[in-house]
């Protein structure tokens, strides 16, 4: 490979001026010309308004017709109209060119000046710059007719070149300037990022940097969660975000790029991976009473270890994570609550059978195997997932054990999910939305909620209305966001892991905002169902 002629930071500064002033060329002289014929067609359109709202005039009219009996009115009627539109001259003629006005008032009764004049007397509406009494100027030329369509005179307006050519210095003043200051500025900022580039890459050139950059790829490619990375000689080089949240759990410094890994992090033994060049997956490792997962790859690159990476994450988070994705806890907590709520009942029985009253004890046996045998049938009936019935059972449990009515709304027979995951991702989803409903309840004299399920044409609606305060418009955008919780410190999780469930499902969720008091919750999710179930 042929060694480099010139530096790094000449090649970028030579060419981002190059390209500035190229840029900027373009830019001047394509802008010139637009500006210029911009203001040339707006003037030429003004003086051509201009004449032809005098050629339409009924005082000029008039006045050629009836030079006698409206004499000077021509005048006084141009002269405003000069004033009003700033032109140069606004002059009316007759058939013979004689001048009817002018700005002079001592040119009136002589022959137009310039020689342009004569297609105009012919009837041809045009425009010409010329030269006249008044200097060079831009005309417009348009013809006035009489009652009977004969043509009986003509209007010239003018108006001043060096008005245009003021207008087009101007502009291409204020553009030379820009450039000028843009080309400066394109000096000084290649001169600078030439430096911070410099100074970033510790000086290297582009060699060098093509190397180190593909030792970058190598690292980002196995990135999955906190990242630590060193160089061949054990100084951490990388370290991002989720590690240094991980490390100030730890108590470890927020700050530790540069130093020496076995200095920072001893137990690491990520000096053994550069020795041995041999990956480690999955292996556990303390940190100040923190446990943390940890796998360690080497950075390869031209077939010699230039460094190591490790990532890692924290063990008790992946265990508190895996523990609400599989549903673990939401089965844990219906059977617990089943569990409780038929312990009470066995108590009540057991009171009443020492007291010896049988006939109350008879009502009360009654009431709880009819309710029981109508709450039963009519979820196992409208419910076919045994799963998903078990679960929503001692959902209805945990609600009465928190003194809350529940209901559960079925407009439709909600078949058995074709796929079992389905059935985990629904507990999920209705176990988080459920809890935070029957939650929001405890402060609240009416504490209700609702649970509507729908199925049809291959999509499971879902609606949980609750009583509750409801939301503040300013939560709406943040309730799914990870760690976000108005209950407290480590919450936050349910409804984040609610919006997981429904997007791996394809899914959408969203809040009905037309409630004045409580919160609903509208889930749509598509539901592919078993053979011969729907």
């Amino acid at each position: 490979m042929s060694k480099q002629k010139f530096k790094l930071s000449t090649i970028i500064i030579f060419f981002v001026c190059l390209v500035v002033l190229l840029s900027l060329l373009f830019t001047d002289l394509l802008i010139s010309h637009t500006v210029s014929n911009s203001i040339r067609v707006n003037l030429e359109e003004k003086a051509k308004i201009v004449s032809r709202t005098v050629a339409k005039s009924v005082i000029v009219k008039n006045g050629l017709e009836n030079e006698e009996q409206d004499e000077g009115a021509i005048q006084q009627y141009t002269s405003e109209i000069q004033q009003a539109t700033n032109v140069l001259f606004v002059v009316v003629m007759d058939m013979n060119g004689i001048r009817k006005s002018h700005p002079n008032p001592a040119m009136i009764g002589k022959s137009f000046v310039g020689g342009d004049e004569k297609a105009v007397l012919n009837g041809k509406e045009h425009i010409s710059l010329s030269t006249g009494t008044l200097g060079q100027s831009l005309r417009a030329f348009t013809p006035i007719y009489g009652p009977d369509n004969e043509q009986i005179g003509a209007v010239a307006v003018g108006i001043s070149l060096n008005i245009v050519e003021q207008a087009l210095e101007k502009g291409h003043q204020n553009i030379i300037i820009g450039s000028i200051i843009g080309i400066l500025v394109g000096v000084l900022g290649a001169v600078i990022l030439a430096r911070y580039i410099k100074k970033i890459l510790f000086g290297l050139e582009p060699l060098t940097i093509a190397k180190i950059h593909e030792e970058r790829n190598t690292m980002l490619q196995s990135v999955h969660e906190g990242i630590i990375a060193v160089d061949k000689d054990s100084t951490i080089t990388l370290v991002n975000k989720s590690a240094l949240r991980i490390f100030m759990n730890t108590g470890l410094p927020d700050n530790p790029v540069g130093m020496k890994l076995t200095e920072y992090m001893p137990s690491s033994k990520l000096d053994r991976v550069l020795k041995t060049g041999k990956p480690e997956q999955d292996v556990e490792l303390t940190v100040n009473g923190v446990s943390i997962l940890v796998n360690r790859v080497p950075l390869i690159v031209n077939k010699e270890i230039v460094g190591a990476l490790s990532t890692f994450r924290d063990k008790t988070e992946v265990h508190q994570l895996a523990e609400q994705l599989t549903g673990v806890r939401m089965y844990a907590e219906a059977l617990r609550a089943q569990s409780h709520e038929f312990m009470n009942r066995l108590h009540v029985i057991l009171g009443l059978v020492k007291m010896g009253c049988f006939d109350e004890l008879k009502k009360f046996i009654n009431q709880i195997v009819d309710h029981r045998v109508h709450e039963i049938d009519h979820v196992t009936k409208n419910i076919k997932d045994p799963a998903l019935a078990g679960f929503i059972m001692g959902k209805l449990s945990y609600a009465r054990e928190n003194l809350v009515e529940m209901r559960i709304e079925n407009e439709t027979v909600i078949p058995e999910p074709r796929e079992a995951y389905v059935t985990h991702e629904l507990i999920t989803i209705l176990g988080n939305v459920i809890d935070n409903a029957i939650e929001a309840l405890n402060n609240m004299k009416e504490k209700k909620v609702q649970v509507k399920l729908n199925y049809s044409k291959h999509q499971l609606q879902i609606k949980i209305r609750d009583s509750g305060p409801g939301l503040k418009k300013d939560q709406f955008t943040q309730i799914f966001e990870k760690g976000y919780s108005t209950k407290g410190s480590n919450r936050g999780y349910g409804l984040y892991l609610v919006n997981k469930s429904i997007e791996s499902l394809g899914g959408s969720i969203q809040l009905n905002l037309s409630n004045e008091n409580g919160t609903e919750f509208i889930i749509q999710i598509p539901y592919e169902v078993k053979e011969g179930d729907e």
